[in-house]
């Protein structure tokens, strides 16, 4: 755990409000990607899309509405094969 002095302050500006709410959440070591893996493999499905060294600043608002679009509806299997639209959507039912 890294305690709130190490915590970079823009990054984290909303800590004491999510804090306060009681949400449970942890900081991962800088450097330690295996305790992002949902954001790591975020970042590879993304790289489909965009490899690395893709100017982000050239993707029209349209090309990234898609890409988003197509990741939120891939089926996942840590969502027993749903898409993430669906697993939010049970989460409200």
């Amino acid at each position: 755990m890294i305690h709130k002095h190490e915590i970079p302050i823009l990054e984290f500006a909303c800590y004491p409000l999510v804090e306060n709410l009681g949400i449970p959440f942890f900081f991962e070591y800088a450097y330690s990607s295996w305790q992002r893996g949902s954001n790591e493999n975020s970042n590879g499905l993304l790289r489909e899309y965009f490899p690395k060294k893709t100017d982000l600043a050239t993707i029209s608002d349209e090309a990234l509405k898609k890409t988003l679009y197509d990741i939120n509806h891939r089926p996942r299997k840590c969502l027993a094969y749903r898409n993430a639209c669906e697993a939010l959507e049970d989460e409200f039912k």
